[in-house]
């Protein structure tokens, strides 16, 4: 990802015009997830605010997973496969088993994944040209889209995840750093 052109949406080599556009806007977003858990250690991507919320870690592991699932959808037009489902189940459906799975790992971890999702989103976006991003399809019940709408939801879905980043990180800071209470004495 070229730092230099991050806030310039604009074509990128290797890629089809409106495809580099793209990619472009997905560096842009990266960059600023990145930035959002720069410096995060294990407690605080663990962090849990209450019962219903999902960790940093389990955002960021979602991302990755969520990006998995377009792929998936787009380049080899299926859904997952028994075996993706199992490896990204929990990251797929933020709830219970998320909070309960998705832990102890650190920050290299998720960026690891990250990267590793993205890598492969960008070689498969690198061998299809500006008509595959117009190719039609339909998503949920029968409602038409095309591929371009379904990787602009793609980094849309990870703005979203971010602004929750941004509101977790604040939270985490402040819990993990609060005294302990100390136990009543009794008398």
């Amino acid at each position: 990802m070229n730092q230099d052109h991050l806030y310039l949406i604009g074509g990128v080599d290797g890629f089809t015009p409106q495809i580099g556009r793209l990619v472009s806007m997905m560096n842009s977003v990266r960059s600023t997830t990145l930035a959002a858990v720069a410096g995060l250690n294990v407690n605080e991507l663990d962090y849990l605010h209450d019962a219903q919320s999902n960790s940093i870690g389990a955002l960021l592991a979602h991302i990755a997973a969520a990006e998995v699932g377009y792929q998936a959808a787009t380049f080899h037009t299926r859904d997952l496969t028994e075996d993706e489902r199992r490896a990204w189940g929990a990251a797929i459906s933020l709830d219970e088993r998320s909070r309960r799975e998705i832990r102890g790992n650190d920050l290299a971890y998720y960026i690891q994944r990250l990267e590793q999702v993205r890598a492969i989103t960008l070689a498969e976006l690198g061998r299809r040209d500006d008509q595959w991003l117009e190719r039609e399809t339909t998503f949920g019940p029968g409602t038409r889209v095309n591929n371009y709408f379904k990787w602009f939801h793609v980094f849309g879905h990870e703005l979203n995840h971010r602004g929750q980043i941004r509101w977790l990180r604040v939270r985490a800071a402040a819990a993990l750093s609060a005294p302990a209470s100390a136990p009543e004495l009794e008398t």
